[in-house]
């Protein structure tokens, strides 16, 4: 559709607010569609081509979206990276995506430093957004080009990392298309019209979480691509959330349930204190959502609250409020272009009210698990694919979802993946055995939890848990390594090696509702 697709629109109304920084700096549309050309013509000189890879390592900001929006009408792939990953977890993605260049924020200099000299990425493709040393200028590279629009124009992807049971992130790649990136915009906006969100001048959306996250992409992009403002925040604040939406008249926003239960905490003359009545969608996922929860957020936001179930790999349901509210803890129907379906573990496909593996197939934008053949083929079912959850379909075609992805912590709407962990655990000398699970937390829902066997001679102390987790520290992320370490003096294994993870996990749950 030509008349949608954030260049089409940014040349026609250049003036139009595109973008808010999180200092307050108003971008327009043409200051943005200028940057982004301009981008493309920065990474070209420097060497790449159509299917090349770029990694991401920054924070919210406006530069993360330039590069979004160059690389789409460039045909590149834009790999966003967790900017909360240690040096050795960055140079895994900068190698297995086999990224042609970096372009990282000052914040994460020493990061970022480490991560291209491991991955062997050449300097002369190390950008810096501010001072890396070591590091070319991105700004200074990109505003010596001209804003003229590219030649030779064809829609790129963006192609995120999901962590997979064997510990290593996959990066979940879909073939280009080969269109132009004007008659790919239905695609970039479609995720909003599911939602019933329509182009308007009016719409304004919240961008509060990482840009990293696929969805939080995925949905501010979208927004862009349908000539809605985007007000953006480099650290989520329950209260200055409020304050956002009233000053900016936000119509939509996507969360996750840590930040409903956040707000819900704030004192009762802090949530009355602001103007919410320009809110319309209010989307949220990534994180099973506690229904009394989600029922004080509807009471105090009234009927807005949208929720969707889907992966990296594509979806996926919605619900709306009504109908979430006829069928309380529904993650709701199939999108128009999905289907899903529910499998025993003999393939076999179930009914309505039977319990087996959740299955999803979409009608486009099929994938594969980059460099991971094995992978791909493993998890799919002729057309579907699954990514571990167990639920059913009620007799209206509802999906509720019973059983989380297998071991899987999900602690403030990221997903945690615990074998990864554990390989690291395993190699520390003092470390015999270990097993990785979430265990409850009021603030995010679940926080990573690990259960030693001490190597044999070892034995068991406060100083032995420091020592361990001294041992995490730079070989794995902060928000990944374990909260708290306890001992066992036998783990619960059969004699074929298999962990009976939930002898150990079940204890920690006792009396408490796990939200699955």
């Amino acid at each position: 559709m030509a008349d949608l697709g954030f260049w089409a629109l940014a040349s026609a109304d250049p003036d139009h607010l595109a973008v808010v920084t999180p200092d307050g700096t108003q971008v327009s549309a043409g200051e943005l569609l200028a940057s982004s050309n301009r981008t493309v013509h920065a990474l070209r000189q420097i060497g790449l081509g159509v299917g090349d890879a770029v990694a991401v390592v920054m924070p919210n900001c406006v530069e993360f979206f330039e590069v979004y929006l160059a690389c789409l009408q460039a045909g590149w792939y834009m790999v966003p990276v967790n900017h909360h990953l240690v040096a050795s977890e960055i140079a895994y993605i900068l190698s297995d995506s086999g990224a042609q260049a970096l372009i990282a924020h000052e914040r994460f200099a020493d990061t970022c430093l480490e991560a291209a000299e491991t991955s062997e990425m050449p300097a002369s493709r190390c950008l810096a957004v501010g001072d890396i040393p070591g590091f070319a200028s991105y700004r200074s590279l990109r505003d010596a080009q001209p804003e003229k629009t590219p030649s030779d124009r064809t829609i790129g992807d963006v192609m995120n990392y999901t962590s997979g049971t064997t510990g290593n992130p996959k990066g979940v790649r879909r073939a280009l298309a080969g269109i132009s990136p004007e008659d790919g915009a239905l695609g970039l906006a479609g995720i909003l019209f599911l939602f019933g969100i329509q182009p308007a001048d009016d719409n304004v959306h919240l961008l509060g979480s990482p840009l990293y996250h696929t969805a939080v992409l995925r949905f501010s992009g979208a927004a862009l691509h349908l000539g809605h403002s985007v007000v953006m925040m480099d650290k989520w604040d329950p209260e200055q959330t409020l304050a956002l939406i009233e000053r900016y008249r936000v119509t939509h926003s996507h969360m996750v349930p840590t930040q409903f239960h956040r707000l819900l905490a704030l004192p009762e003359e802090v949530r009355t204190r602001y103007d919410l009545t320009s809110l319309r969608h209010m989307i949220h996922a990534a994180a099973p959502c506690p229904e009394d929860v989600k029922r004080r957020m509807i009471e105090w936001w009234g009927p807005v609250i949208d929720e969707y179930y889907a992966a990296s790999e594509g979806g996926g349901t919605m619900v709306d409020t009504a109908e979430w509210l006829e069928k309380p803890g529904t993650v709701g129907k199939p999108w128009p272009i999905s289907e899903i379906a529910i499998f025993d573990d003999d393939s076999n496909r179930l009914g309505p009210g039977e319990t087996g593996t959740v299955y999803m197939a979409m009608q486009t934008g099929d994938f594969e698990y980059h460099g991971d053949r094995d992978k791909t083929v493993k998890n799919r079912l002729g057309k579907f694919f699954t990514v571990g959850d167990i639920g059913y379909l009620d007799e209206d075609g509802y999906l509720f979802l019973c059983d989380r992805k297998t071991d899987m912590i999900i602690s403030g709407g990221a997903n945690i993946y615990p074998a990864e962990i554990e390989n690291v655990l395993l190699s520390c000398p003092k470390v015999g055995d270990a097993a990785v699970f979430g265990i409850p937390n009021d603030d995010w829902g679940e926080e990573v939890k690990a259960v030693v066997e001490p190597a044999a001679g070892i034995e068991p102390s406060d100083e032995l848990a420091g020592e361990i987790l001294a041992f995490c520290e730079g070989r794995l992320a902060k928000f990944k390594t374990p909260r708290s370490i306890d001992f066992t003096d036998d783990m619960p294994r059969d004699p074929n090696g298999k962990l009976y993870k939930r002898k150990l996990r079940d204890p920690y749950w006792e009396g408490r509702e796990r939200v699955i």
